[in-house]
């Protein structure tokens, strides 16, 4: 499953691609839903105008922090909206999920969006979501990985059968087949060393969280490049999205702001008491401060200038060679558009 070497933007090899992870966050709840949804398929649109690579939908429950409970919907109504953005989910999580209608949802939305699929699995880790569908977290782990496989071999073989710990799989014939072939693009997210090491044995390519500090994204990098080269794998070619919370403005101390705005929202929500996260230490350490500990280690903020010497920095630091940006304010979005994205190396 090793990948293939791809061309960048404008076909030119070596360049940072630049893809949003697209969230749906509805802070006090102070407008109308649809509104949040309206705002974030225009924003899709210009995307596809643009020269990023992908929009990443990212899949949340019961909590205002994002609400999209499907991304698999989402993504239809985004690709029938674009024409050659690739539509990527960050991530399907795959725990909650039948595997065998995970697959076929996928791959419908690979057909309908004529082949611009990017599948990103994850297990999830906010205790309220296993609460509420039943599965018990000391299983997601498991779960998550005979989701994978099924999904996998649902999409390649002609008939999938399985006989695992969670699921048994009597002959059956999966429809509709992906229209990219042999598949998707597929990616895993992966934060603890358990998750890298074992999507490294299996030769798939990994999504690098949001929450992590820029010199942790470094390391697991390494140790995934590591265990790649063990099981007789390469790191080259492959695009290891790496996901960075951005705050672009004019001027330094608007930047700050938001990025303090955004990271306070962040440890209010997803890491508080509405997620109540079963799987905390994996996504960020215990500080005595954490709003700071985002400022100083993983938000990306500054003038669009300032942002792109961040880049050029990470991308020497840590090997960035794609940035799944997550813009934590609609003018960010538009100076990463418009002053940051047509400058990247």
């Amino acid at each position: 499953m090793d990948a293939p070497d791809k061309p960048g933007r404008d076909g030119k090899e070596n360049v940072v691609k630049l893809g949003v992870l697209q969230f749906f966050s509805w802070p006090g709840r102070r407008t109308a839903l649809e509104i949040v949804f309206d705002r974030a398929l225009q924003r899709i649109e210009i995307m596809d105008r643009s020269g990023y690579d992908a929009v990443w939908l990212a899949e949340h429950h019961f909590s205002s922090f994002s609400v999209c409970p499907s991304v698999h919907m989402m993504g239809t109504l985004a690709a029938a909206r674009t024409k050659r953005l690739r539509i990527g989910t960050a991530v399907s999580l795959a725990p909650f999920y039948h595997p065998l209608r995970l697959a076929e949802e996928v791959a419908l939305l690979d057909v309908l969006s004529g082949g611009r699929v990017n599948w990103g699995a994850g297990r999830g880790f906010a205790r309220i979501e296993f609460e509420a569908f039943g599965v018990p977290p000391d299983e997601s782990a498991s779960r998550f990985r005979e989701t994978v496989e099924i999904v996998l071999r649902a999409w390649t073989e002609e008939r999938v059968s399985f006989a695992g710990q969670h699921y048994k799989i009597d002959p059956v014939e999966m429809l509709p087949k992906p229209l990219q072939q042999p598949h998707p693009p597929v990616w895993v997210a992966a934060t603890s060393e358990p998750a890298i090491e074992w999507a490294a044995g299996r030769g798939l390519s990994i999504l690098m969280d949001p929450h992590a500090a820029h010199r942790e994204i470094g390391r697991k990098r390494r140790l995934y490049a590591d265990g790649l080269a063990a099981a007789g794998h390469t790191i080259i070619g492959r695009e290891l999205p790496v996901a960075r919370l951005v705050s672009v403005a004019d001027n330094t101390e608007k930047a700050e702001a938001i990025a303090r705005n955004g990271a306070q929202w962040i440890v209010d929500s997803y890491f508080g008491s509405q997620h109540r996260p079963v799987r905390l230490a994996e996504h960020t350490p215990e500080v005595a401060d954490p709003v700071q500990r985002y400022l100083d280690e993983v938000i990306v903020h500054g003038t669009p200038d300032a942002v792109l010497d961040r880049l050029a920095r990470l991308r020497e630091e840590i090997g960035l060679d794609y940035l799944l940006a997550a813009p934590l304010s609609h003018e960010s979005f538009m100076l990463l558009t418009e002053k940051v994205l047509p400058r990247l190396p």
